[in-house]
């Protein structure tokens, strides 16, 4: 098969190395890739937010599945214009990426599905985001309804923090979901569906927070474990009845059929397992650890599911080892990054390149914020974080930052589920 990967960040890179080592790829495209994903795949230029851009390469480089990675092109509809094109296509409908795109519309989803998840507001203008605020308390979570590349979420005990961030958003002119705030551990569990059947992955956790101990505003995530020893027994399979079977026969009954990959945000509370929210695709960074464990070859799964054909995949098999990605970051990271400066000892086994780019020589240079994902496995939790490290120290350029202390918790046995 020839397979398209749409995308440019770490996310893709775990895809097209995935992908790269299945037998069944004869042929792997990444548009528009990075200065990673050119070492395992060809390299095409592509506008991720314009769907027909993408139908039309997919057409014009004749493969047989195309992966979006990124929720924008998800949500523009890119999958449907690939689709109409006839050609395969892992990832859901615009209709039915909604449940990321909006905010709103997937409490709406939860609530006719009865899925338990925190209470919330949808607001609009300043009286109402006040109301919210009194209503559900410190400490305040405030998220924009729509998409906001995983910075658009405020959790603080400063209320005027939280005034501000939902009065920026509604200045902006789009709506701001305030909801109470969940506490306990937070678990993300990847599902690949044909939008009947479903095969859930292996849980992991991310940190959304610049700084060791949860510290600082957040970013799009700076790294993450799997996987999870602390989870109780038959975790995976509540979560498919409670969570998972609801929301996908949700969505048949509206007529938008969920296919693809859905992922499910969820926080273990003291009053039972709730959804914080989905996402449409495959999460940064917790692709590069699940795929990391994953045996079943990955191009197989993914056409399977495009396909209508999930009923008849194998179930998944895992290597019964442990991963940890580290995010190194730029500096200024999650503001302005400082970019342009040149990476050294951006290549080797589990250096997963995200924002980078080449330079006029061929050499790496910082394009982005989150510029790599260095991701390591071991036969535990402690020996996959040490490598992690050890090979995070193999990298360098100036300013960049990372959080030393991914899967810290974890590794020392102190998170506890309550129940």
């Amino acid at each position: 098969m020839r397979v398209l990967v749409i995308g440019s960040g770490a996310r893709e890179h775990a895809l097209c190395a995935s992908l790269r080592a299945d037998p069944a790829v004869q042929g792997l495209v990444c548009a528009p890739g990075n200065a990673g994903t050119d070492t395992v795949a060809e390299s095409r230029p592509v506008e991720v937010s314009d769907p027909a851009a993408i139908a039309d390469l997919s057409a014009a480089e004749a493969v047989d599945l195309v992966v979006i990675g990124p929720e924008v092109p998800l949500v523009a509809g890119a999958a449907d214009a690939v689709r109409a094109r006839g050609i395969a296509c892992f990832g859901p409908s615009a209709s039915a990426a909604r449940l990321e795109g909006s905010k709103d519309f997937a409490k709406e989803v939860m609530a006719a599905a009865g899925v338990p998840t925190a209470r919330s507001r949808t607001c609009s203008d300043a009286a109402e985001i006040a109301s919210a605020l009194d209503r559900f308390g410190p400490p305040y979570v405030v998220k924009d309804d729509g998409l906001a590349g995983g910075k658009g979420v405020v959790v603080t005990a400063d209320r005027d923090d939280a005034e501000r961030h939902a009065r920026s958003i509604v200045g902006a002119g789009r709506r701001v979901v305030v909801e109470e705030f969940l506490a306990g551990p937070e678990v993300s569990l990847f599902a690949v569906t044909d939008g009947v059947t479903i095969l859930p992955m292996l849980p992991a956790q991310d940190y959304k927070r610049i700084g060791d101990g949860d510290t600082g505003p957040n970013t799009g995530g700076m790294g993450a474990y799997c996987p999870l020893p602390w989870l109780p027994p038959g975790f995976v399979d509540d979560v498919v009845g409670l969570v998972l079977r609801p929301i996908v026969a949700e969505m048949a009954r509206r007529g938008t059929p969920y296919t693809g990959l859905l992922y499910a945000g969820l926080v273990l509370t003291p009053d039972g397992t709730k959804v914080i929210e989905f996402n449409a695709r495959f999460g940064d960074p917790e692709t590069q650890v699940v795929l990391a464990l994953l045996e079943s070859p990955l191009c197989g799964l993914l056409y399977a599911a495009a396909t209508g054909n999930l009923a008849t995949h194998a179930p998944l098999l895992w290597s019964g080892s442990s991963a940890v990605t580290v995010v190194v970051a730029a500096a200024g990271y999650p503001g302005t990054p400082r970019t342009g400066d040149e990476v050294q000892g951006a290549f080797g086994d589990g250096i997963l390149h995200a924002g980078t780019r080449r330079g006029a020589d061929g050499q790496v240079l910082v394009s982005g914020g989150r510029v790599l994902s260095v991701t390591a496995t071991g036969a535990d939790l402690a020996a996959a974080q040490a490598a992690a490290y050890l090979r995070a120290s193999t990298v360098d350029f100036p300013g960049m930052q990372f959080r030393t202390d991914i899967a810290a918790a974890a590794v020392r046995g102190v998170i506890r589920v309550a129940g």
